[in-house]
């Protein structure tokens, strides 16, 4: 069945309101000005993308079922050596019942929480909500869905950047909308300002979160061990 971009991105007209996981605001910092996203060094890719990995452990397991983690990051820095800073967290939550609440999807839902709460600290008007995205990269365990790839060109954020790609998880029987995060941000290029897109980082630690699931032979990720025809956990997690 062949989607049309155009419904892609009209079917992220309105965001989700759903529950959010909360980082600590002392760990939150507003945008700052100017950078470029090419002198971001691999390392650093690297070290947000297991923070991305390390969020699934504290909100969920460290191997669950649905591995799609993600943290959204200021790179803004004036510090050649600043490696960024953690804005919010996310997790997939389809558990919930919410079939739309992916990784990429909880993640903005939390920022938009934390920023715009009138009790909190930065009390930011929708408006300016929407120009904070523009400043910030969206890290995620796995290439996002076209629904997810839509949020984040809507959002406008500077840079999306993905580990496991979406061919990897076809290769693992996951069933996907056979549509690329490329096409749809190739089709959506009107939308302004532009999105980044980075693949493939640190695929060498994400791609065994997705593995295990259909492969009763494949190893569990780290801190699980296999119990019948599932990972679980082997030591207490901060997960619900």
């Amino acid at each position: 069945m062949t989607f049309t971009a155009s419904f892609l991105l009209a079917s992220l007209l309105c965001f989700i309101n759903s529950h959010a996981w909360i980082v600590p605001q002392e760990t939150l910092v507003l945008p700052r000005q100017e950078a470029t996203s090419n002198e971001i060094p691999s390392h650093v890719r690297s070290f947000w993308m297991k923070r991305a990995l390390q969020a699934l452990d504290e909100l969920v397991s460290p191997c669950p079922y649905e591995a799609f983690g993600a943290v959204i990051v200021n790179h803004t820095t004036y510090l050649p050596d600043d490696i960024g800073d953690l804005i919010c967290i996310g997790a997939n939550a389809i558990s919930t019942g919410n079939p739309t609440l992916h990784g990429e999807m909880a993640a903005i839902n939390n920022c938009t929480a934390v920023l715009s709460d009138p009790d909190g600290h930065y009390k930011l008007s929708p408006a300016e909500i929407q120009k904070a995205w523009h400043q910030l990269t969206l890290y995620t365990t796995a290439e996002p869905c076209p629904m997810c790839s839509a949020a984040i060109r809507w959002a406008g954020f500077k840079e999306c950047v993905y580990g496991t790609s979406a061919a990897t998880l076809a290769a693992n029987s996951w069933s996907l909308i056979d549509i690329s995060s490329e096409e749809v941000f190739e089709r959506s290029s009107n939308l302004k300002p532009s999105t980044r897109l980075i693949s493939n980082i640190a695929s060498n630690e994400t791609d065994p979160y997705f593995q295990w699931q259909n492969d009763p032979y494949a190893e569990c990720p780290g801190g699980c061990a296999r119990k019948e025809n599932t990972c679980s956990p082997t030591h207490a997690h901060g997960g619900t």
